[in-house]
Order: C-alpha cells, then structure tokens, then sequence
C-alpha cells in the first residue's frame, strides 16, 4: 500500500470516525488517542512517523495560539479578586501536591513539580471549546472560562520556571531570550502589518500562523516546549487588536479555528503512538485509578467548596463550575511526554497518568451527558452575540450569585 494511501486513510480515520463515536460520549480526542496506541502497539516504532510529527507539532501550537487570542484580559479584570483568590489556592495544591510526590515518590524535585501540573492544571483549549456543549449558563459559562484562562497563565509560567530552574544560567539567558521575544513579537506584528498585509489583503491569517509557529520554535528551543511560544504569540495579537484590528478579527479566528480543527486530531494519535508498551500493564491500571480517585475529587471539592464558601453559590451550581474544569487531557499528555523525555519517569507512572488524563477529560461528557471534543469550530457563534449575552451576564444581578456580583462589580 503507497504512503500517499495511507495518509489518506489516516485522515479520514481521525476526522470520521471519533466525530461518529461522539453518540456515545466519548470525546473524539480519546478515540484519537487511542487510535495512536493500536498504531504502536501493531507497527511498533514503525508507527513515528515524521509527516504525522510535523502535523501534530502543527495542531498543538495551533490550538494554543487559538487560546492565546480567546484571552480576554477585560474580562479577567472585572473578575480579579475572585480569579486572585482562585490562583492562590491553585498554587497552594499544586505547592502541596509537589511537596508529597517529591518526598514520598522519590521523584526529583522538578518531576515532581511538573507531575503537580499534570494533576491539577485543566486543560484551557479543551475547556473553552466544550463549554458551549455543557449546558452552562452564562454566568457559570464566564467562571469556568475565566477560572481555566488564569489557572493557564500560571501553568504556563510554573512551566518555564521549572523547566529551566536546574541551570541557572541557562535560566537567566532563557529569560532574557523570553523577554526579547515579548518585545519583538509586537514589533513583529506591527512591521508585517504595515509592510506586507496591504498589499496582500487576506495574510492577515498566513502572518498570524507563521509568527505563532516561530514563536513556538523559539521556546521549544529554549527547552519550554511548543505551547508556550503559541501561546505568547496569541496572546500578544490578543493585545494588538486596536491597533490591528484584521490580526483577530472575526474571520481570522474562524480561519483558525478551521486550521486547528484539521490538525489538532493528528496531536492526539501522535501522542498515542508514543506510548510505551510497558505503559499498558495492570499496575498502571491500578496506579491511574488510585490517582484518579484521590486527586479527581479533590480537585472538584477545593473549587466546590471554594465557591459554597466564599461566593454562596447553590451546591447544583458550584459543582456544575467545578466539573466543567476537571479535564486535563492536554496538559497532562503534553507534561507527561517532558517528564518521561527529561527524568525518565517510569512507564508505570507514565501508563498512570494516561488514564487519569483519559478519566478527567470523560467524567464531564458523563455527568452533563454530552459529548466533548477540542473542535473550535463547532462551538462558533457570532461574536456580536457573544458580548452581548455576556455582558448581561456581568451586569445581571441575578446572573451571579452574591459576593461575586460585588466583586465583578468592585473590579
């Protein structure tokens, strides 16, 4: 069979067949997913392909710059002290959780700091593009948003920090590397704005893309990996929108949205084919369901309790928040493959941390009883109506409960 044949089979493999699945609400990213394993496990290490790599490398930093560009920092704003108090407990766990799988793991300190991430850290792209499939009313729909942006950036700079923290010089140029290209990117933007889009109307996609992708490189050669870069890169065209408005506009997005539809399922099954058999045994059976019963609910109860507490939200309602940002799937493939790279975790715990990720990411189609998938473009809608509900959302005394209606109204 040619190699053009099987390509095409591939892709009509991971764009039908997981979408076909979904009635029976299993997330098309696990059936991906899956699909990479049954590559591996029947052609080995045959099934690392060097096509099938580039096309993952281009759905992860795709979707990441996707999520970079839905940050809203006005709306982070109206939520601050919430959010604040949000990213001081989320540090706390993530601090404590690192503390026991440093000392009782025998992991080193940065395995074990990069394993906290894996557990808490909800998975932004994912959350944000299945909140529209939940059933979420606005007010829950903007907390859950918010919650997932924020609970990202601190992820995100944990990342860096972590990854670069065994060599402190290392450390201070990768800063130093990081800080040049936040200055640059703009500059970047603002010169292909004014040089090359004019005079060819519709680039404003291709530049956005192009730039997202060197900025993924540049971070992945820092040793932080692709997200960060994408993510940074979105972020700032995020910032530019006054003053280039065509960078995020409505058709950018939607054309983005099309692009990391196509290639973010090629992550997932590129991601499978990594998995190492030893991975797929009994005792990581056993290790992932222990994991996932111990960290799962307390995940769920320190944002349950948090809102009943603080905020004096309905027990119906706080926990509909807190299930909403239980998957993880994306950040815990991705810190799961740094951890197995750099510190040889053991297959077990790597095998562990699969079917944990695979548990968080399918309890909410469960529970709310709708399929998930990372598709940004079904969840489309038009951008006017958007703001509109959500603002009624902020402004609506009713729309959140008690303190938070003062404190989005303070911020």
């Amino acid at each position: 069979m040619s190699k053009e044949l099987i390509y095409l089979l591939l892709i009509f493999a991971l764009l039908v067949i997981p979408r076909a699945l979904q009635r029976f609400s299993i997330p098309a990213p696990l059936s991906c997913l899956v699909f990479g394993i049954a590559a591996m496990l029947w052609l080995g290490n045959s099934a690392h392909d060097p096509v099938v790599g580039l096309l993952a490398t281009l759905g992860i930093s795709s979707l990441f710059l996707f999520a970079g560009l839905e940050v809203d920092l006005a709306d982070l704003r109206k939520g601050m002290w919430p959010l604040l108090a949000h990213l001081v407990i989320r540090s706390a766990t993530l601090t404590g959780v690192a503390w026991l799988a440093w000392h009782y793991a025998g992991l080193p300190w940065q395995a074990a700091a990069l394993l906290a991430l894996a557990l808490l850290t909800p998975s932004t792209g994912f959350i944000m593009d299945s909140l529209s499939q939940l059933g979420l009313d606005e007010a829950e729909r903007f907390w859950v948003s918010s919650k997932a942006i924020a609970g990202e950036l601190l992820a995100l700079a944990a990342l860096f920090v972590v990854l670069q923290a065994g060599d402190p010089l290392h450390m201070g140029l990768s800063s130093l590397a990081l800080i040049a290209m936040m200055v640059g990117l703009p500059l970047l933007f603002i010169a292909l704005g004014r040089w090359v889009a004019p005079h060819a109307p519709g680039s404003e996609f291709s530049l956005l893309v192009m730039v997202g992708m060197l900025a993924a490189y540049i971070t992945y050669s820092l040793g932080v990996y692709y997200l960060v870069g994408a993510f940074i890169a979105g972020l700032v065209a995020r910032l530019l929108q006054q003053r280039m408005p065509s960078l995020a506009s409505h058709d950018n997005l939607h054309a983005l949205r099309l692009f990391a539809s196509f290639f973010v399922p090629f992550y997932f099954f590129n991601a499978g084919t990594k998995v190492p058999s030893e991975a797929l045994s009994f005792e990581a059976l056993g290790l992932g369901l222990v994991i996932t019963l111990v960290v799962l609910p307390l995940r769920i109860g320190v944002v349950w309790l948090q809102r009943r507490l603080m905020f004096g939200e309905s027990f119906r309602s706080s926990l509909r928040v807190a299930l909403a940002l239980s998957p993880t799937l994306i950040f815990t493939l991705v810190l799961a493959a740094i951890m197995r790279e750099r510190f040889a975790i053991p297959a077990v715990l790597f095998g562990a941390l699969l079917l944990y990720a695979a548990l968080t990411t399918l309890l909410p189609s469960l529970v709310f009883r709708r399929p998930l998938d990372v598709d940004p473009l079904q969840n489309e809608s038009d951008p006017s109506a958007d703001h509109a509900l959500h603002d009624d959302a902020v402004r609506e005394p009713d729309a959140m409960p008690g303190t938070e209606q003062a404190a989005v109204r303070d911020a």
